[in-house]
């Protein structure tokens, strides 16, 4: 029995997102060139999902089991610091065969640098994973594919049922009760609403939870990348306006609270709900096992172009090979197994995330109401999707204007036309 390698973080590693078994074995690690029939393969495959590495070895281990022989070496690090050592990795000797992968504009380097193999014509089954997750693992330059899709997410409003029921509150189903909602919490002194602004990534996440309505969602989208509309739209800058408006119900120095912190405001009762993704939903369980948490969409605000709420999502990233990889033969049948139901349904179990593949179901019953929500009223997470390939990227560009916005320096129409200015340097619309 070959002892699979650790992860390279402790697994007690803060609140993560964006989150050792034994296994037949046979010869050396690392060394070699590729196996075939009885002689052993060691794959090496990387990830950005330190917290979860005990899980990401129980599927990998059912891998194992089904190809004798094969011994797979997970190792997963801090995701503030995966982008970095992904990009020495692939670029030396000692890098992964196999790698979990950015998504959108965060895949787009590796592409250029021609780190990765293309796997489009390699792999079957990807026609059954939407075109729109799809998108997520393609070059955007050479429309090549790179990696098989494991996971979407989505975004929208977690609450602490088990607080609701005590202090006799539900969730909103109109902005008037959602308003209602969040002011007699004030009127509790409990903290309507957790949120680490002090980390600008999470503010774009926030906007789009409580505005992709308000601006159009999908529509928007449609119009933003056909050039028919822009950031200054007046309806995106109510959306902003709204973010401004929900200030009052953060933690009043919510600019010095990060993520990790809002987490425990969260799970400690301190906070009443959490504008966050379907990937916070396992910290969060961890974290409080004795509290029931619920999820809702927020309601559409006043003014908006839908008439209904949405659950903005996107696809979460994807598997692929190192070009440099010695063992191509050994990472494409692995990759080949991620298209089937069986590892969609073990990221469900294991991960509890959302598979991108047709058939899988989630045991968790919130999970489940996630996903029906999103299925009823999906929309994008616009800037993550479509403004993630240049320089500034949408995302950090909202998100320290955002800041700029909470600290009294800047407008919600400032922060629009901030954004329009910065995606401009190198979004051109297709029209």
């Amino acid at each position: 029995m070959k002892k699979r390698a650790l992860t390279a973080v402790a697994l007690g590693a803060a609140f993560a997102l964006t989150l050792a078994g034994c296994a037949p074995g046979g010869n050396s690690a690392n060394g070699g060139s590729e196996g075939s029939g009885d002689e052993a393969v060691t794959l090496k495959v990387w990830s950005w999902q330190a917290q979860s590495s005990p899980q990401w070895n129980k599927i990998f281990d059912a891998y194992e089991k089904d190809n004798p022989g094969v011994t797979i070496e997970f190792e997963g690090f801090q995701p503030t610091e995966y982008n970095q050592i992904l990009a020495t990795g692939l670029e030396g000797r000692d890098g992964p065969d196999v790698a979990m992968l950015r998504a959108y504009g965060g895949l787009q380097n590796a592409v250029a640098a021609g780190q990765l193999l293309p796997v489009g014509d390699k792999i079957t089954g990807l026609d059954q994973i939407a075109p729109s997750v799809m998108a997520a693992a393609t070059g955007k330059a050479d429309g090549l594919v790179y990696g098989v899709p494991f996971a979407t997410q989505t975004l929208q409003m977690i609450y602490n049922k088990t607080l609701f029921e005590k202090e006799g509150l539900k969730a909103p189903k109109t902005w008037e009760e959602f308003i209602s909602l969040n002011d007699s919490l004030l009127e509790k002194q409990i903290t309507p609403m957790a949120l680490g602004a002090r980390e600008d990534w999470v503010l774009p996440i926030f906007a789009d939870i409580m505005g992709s309505a308000r601006y159009g969602g999908s529509e928007f989208e449609a119009a933003v990348l056909d050039g028919s509309q822009n950031f200054n739209d007046p309806n995106y800058v109510a959306s902003l306006q709204v973010v401004k408006d929900m200030q009052k119900y953060l933690d009043k120095d919510v600019m010095a609270v990060g993520v990790a912190d809002s987490a425990l405001q969260f799970t400690s009762g301190k906070a009443a709900q959490y504008p966050g993704g379907s990937f916070d939903l396992k910290t969060f369980k961890e974290g409080a096992p004795d509290t029931e948490f619920g999820v809702y969409q927020v309601p559409p605000p006043p003014g908006s172009v839908l008439d209904h709420p949405v659950t903005p999502a996107y696809a979460d990233g994807s598997f692929g090979v190192n070009k440099q990889s010695k063992k191509q033969e050994a990472s494409l049948k692995l990759l080949q197994w991620m298209t089937t139901k069986d590892f969609g349904q073990q990221v469900s179990n294991q991960i509890g995330q959302f598979s991108p593949l047709p058939g899988v179901t989630y045991e968790d019953k919130l999970l489940q109401e996630m996903w029906d929500l999103y299925e009823e009223n999906p929309a994008p997470y616009l800037l993550l999707i479509n403004f993630r390939y240049g320089d500034p990227s949408g995302t950090t560009v909202l998100g320290t204007n955002i800041q700029k916005m909470f600290l009294g320096e800047s407008t919600p129409a400032e922060v629009a036309d901030a954004l329009q200015v910065g995606v401009s340097a190198w979004f051109t619309p297709s029209k």
